[in-house]
């Protein structure tokens, strides 16, 4: 609500209207009006897992940065090095404050034009975009070479993901995709319309991630949808996605990550670069990682059919609590529910927890993450 207690304007994707009359089912989300769903969630989980699913993800935030001294910036942002990256390249990285607490977690592509300028680009989340840029905001006047701008609303971002995804979409663009590698990117048309191609994706399947002008949004989503009509594809919503990425394990912000919680406990690791050089909370998350986490994320699989959501308390075999559960729900894929927790760091090799799902102590097993993984 705003301070005149009329209720907030929520944004719509450059998809809205298509959304609409596809019969999606619409929620608010981070600012936007969202489709959560078109026929079920199981069914657009199941054709991502079997062929091919096509997901609005335009209301990400996108922010490009040119100019002299763009990559030594975000550089000081970054866990991820980001000084020599190739053009081409994709890495992902979080934006942490100086006590090593997780201001987002973002994709940065080092990017070239056909005319052949270089710029980057970060992808946000939507419900941080607007800290984001205030957060950086301040740090480009240490950069004067360095201009940042929001495209978010001048461009929208269409998911490909599935195992047919690759193969389908070759025809559509003017190169082969299935020459890119993963965590890479180009510059490219489809149809004459320019698009930004990545080979990344939220769902543990490969696919693509495409950024094209608001304006054409629709053809290009129409365009990959007649592709893959023979093949299966189709549309699918924001719950689909949640399901997939539990599956794959991969964090979300607002559940595994946020300002309370380091990149180390959250088992990423792998994105924190600290050789040879120093970012925003190097120095705390320096000091998490050689004296150990007081908690870690794991994963559980629940005893019977009743899923265990987000903030159940997670027990000992002694019925102590030793952590929370993060995210949960049923695996469509896996057919039992499945669940990420934070635990102390010292039961973290515990064989056996409880979860507290409404009042009743559910016995759950320990299991390695991700969940799942594609062939």
């Amino acid at each position: 609500m705003t301070s005149t207690g009329t209720a907030t304007t929520l944004s719509k994707t450059p998809l809205d209207a298509w959304h609409r009359a596809a019969g999606a089912k619409m929620v608010p989300f981070a600012g936007y009006e969202m489709p959560i769903q078109y026929s079920s969630i199981v069914s657009e989980h199941q054709a991502c897992r079997s062929s091919a699913a096509l997901f609005d993800v335009s209301h990400m935030g996108r922010i490009r940065f040119d100019g002299e001294g763009s990559e030594q910036l975000l550089d000081r942002l970054l866990t991820r090095r980001v000084t020599g990256m190739e053009v081409g390249r994709v890495r992902y990285g979080l934006i942490c404050n100086e006590a090593g607490g997780v201001l987002d977690d973002v994709l940065v592509s080092h990017l070239e034009t056909p005319s052949g300028q270089r710029y980057h680009l970060m992808v946000v989340n939507a419900s941080n975009h607007d800290k984001i840029v205030q957060w950086i905001t301040p740090l480009v006047a240490d950069f004067p070479g360095v201009t940042m701008s929001d495209r978010t609303q001048l461009t929208a971002m269409i998911a490909v993901q599935g195992p047919k995804a690759i193969e389908v979409c070759k025809k559509l663009f003017s190169f082969d995709p299935s020459r890119l590698k993963y965590y890479h990117a180009r510059i490219t048309e489809q149809f004459k319309k320019p698009v930004i191609v990545s080979r990344t994706g939220y769902t543990g399947e490969d696919g693509f991630e495409l950024i094209v002008r608001a304006e054409d949004a629709n053809r290009v989503w129409e365009n990959i949808l007649l592709a893959g009509r023979d093949e299966g594809f189709t549309a699918a919503g924001l719950g689909a996605r949640d399901t997939l990425r539990m599956e794959a394990a991969m964090p979300l912000y607002g559940h595994e990550l946020d300002e309370a919680t380091d990149p180390i406990s959250a088992g990423l690791s792998f994105a924190c670069n600290f050789k040879d050089r120093t970012f925003i909370g190097s120095d705390a998350l320096g000091k998490i990682k050689a004296d150990g986490p007081s908690r870690v994320r794991v994963g559980m699989i629940p005893e019977g059919k009743r899923p265990a959501r987000e903030g159940c308390p997670v027990l000992d075999a002694a019925g102590k609590t030793i952590g929370v559960v993060t995210s949960g729900g049923p695996s469509p894929t896996l057919a039992h529910p499945i669940a990420m927790a934070y635990v102390d760091t010292e039961h973290a090799s515990d064989s056996e927890f409880q979860i507290d799902i409404r009042g009743k102590a559910v016995r759950a097993v320990p299991t390695p993450l991700p969940f799942y993984k594609r062939p």
